[in-house]
């Protein structure tokens, strides 16, 4: 009997794949999951990321135009439109850029430690 080789949940999550065999995709659209794995048949059924990937990418993404537009305040003083030019398109793309795979990195991770919603017994 062939031993199954597992796939990291960080590799399938940063490369939008499937959880279970990796090679898959995980989303039909943008941020849409498919319903399930066009390798291996996996059911995506089980998937709920939630909102969790939307609050951890405004954290992070907030974190860093804030902390970087300080500092380029405190170095630099430039004038409020210079601001405006390099901070709002920084906060737009960068989080459109990460979502995709932090979703993903989430699901892998749900689907690696079996997670399900919590039950009362």
């Amino acid at each position: 009997m062939a031993v199954e080789e597992r796939v990291s949940p960080w590799t399938a999550g940063l490369l939008c794949r499937c959880p279970r065999c990796g090679k898959g995709a995980l989303f039909s659209g943008f941020l849409r999951v498919a319903e399930r794995c066009p390798v291996c048949g996996l059911d995506y059924g089980f998937v709920d990321a939630g909102d969790g990937p939307a609050v951890f990418i405004m954290l992070i993404v907030g974190f860093i135009v804030t902390g970087a537009a300080l500092i380029v305040e405190v170095l630099y003083s430039p004038p409020y439109w210079v601001h405006a030019a390099l901070w709002i398109p920084i906060a737009v793309i960068l989080p459109l850029l990460i979502l995709r795979p932090f979703k993903a990195t989430l699901i892998a991770l749900q689907y690696a430690h079996r997670a399900e919603e919590g039950r009362l017994r």
